[in-house]
Formats: C-alpha cells, sequence, structure tokens
C-alpha cells in the first residue's frame, strides 16, 4: 500500500508487529503505543473490524490468518463486529497523551470506540 510508514523495521518484523499489536488492541480494548504505530494499528484494526462484519466464511479465514490468537478472533467475530453493525467505519479513536519519558517519543491510546 502506498505512502505506508515503514516504521525502522524490516518488513516481516514490521508485519508481525502489527499483527501482535491489533490482536492485543482486540484482547484488551485499548493500548498505549507511539502515534506512528497507533496510525498503523488504526488502519488494520479498522480492516478487520470491516471482515468480521460481514461474517461470511471467507472474511473469518482472512482475519484468522491476521489475527494471532483463535480465541481473540472468535472474540472478533461474536462481540465485537456486531457492536459496529449499524456503523461505518470509525471504530477505533488514537488520544495523544505527551512524549515518552525515555527518549520523547510522542505517544497516544488507541481504543476501540
Amino acid at each position: 500500500m502506498p505512502g505506508a510508514r515503514k516504521l525502522g523495521r524490516a518488513s516481516d518484523h514490521r508485519k508481525a508487529m502489527l499483527r501482535a499489536l491489533v490482536t492485543y488492541l482486540f484482547e484488551n480494548g485499548k493500548i498505549e503505543t507511539t502515534v506512528t504505530r497507533a496510525k498503523e494499528v488504526s488502519s488494520m484494526a479498522e480492516k478487520m473490524i470491516t471482515l468480521a462484519k460481514k461474517g461470511d466464511l471467507h472474511s473469518k479465514r482472512q482475519v484468522f490468518a491476521y489475527v494471532t490468537k483463535e480465541d481473540v478472533c472468535n472474540k472478533l467475530f461474536n462481540d465485537i463486529a456486531p457492536k459496529y453493525a449499524d456503523r461505518n467505519g470509525g471504530y477505533t479513536s488514537i488520544v495523544k497523551i505527551g512524549p515518552r519519558r525515555g527518549d520523547a517519543a510522542e505517544m497516544a491510546i488507541i481504543k476501540l470506540v
């Protein structure tokens, strides 16, 4: 996808990190990370929720291929997606919380709306 952020990582490392963050977001409802990571995670999480809203076999397989934990996938299809049935996008929100103490990276909390 054009204009995707590289996040200072090799492509396989970046994909694994994003998969882990998206899984963690669905598992816990919110995560604290850097602003740039939060924006990437938001993009992928919205795509996963949109797929889960379809609920057909193909979209289930696509989500199961991306999200790393089976119980989180089931939670996504059974709990999270029905909650957004009448909403077209905008499932996540990013709130900036200021610089990180160690390296002053801009931090944010991303959560499911």
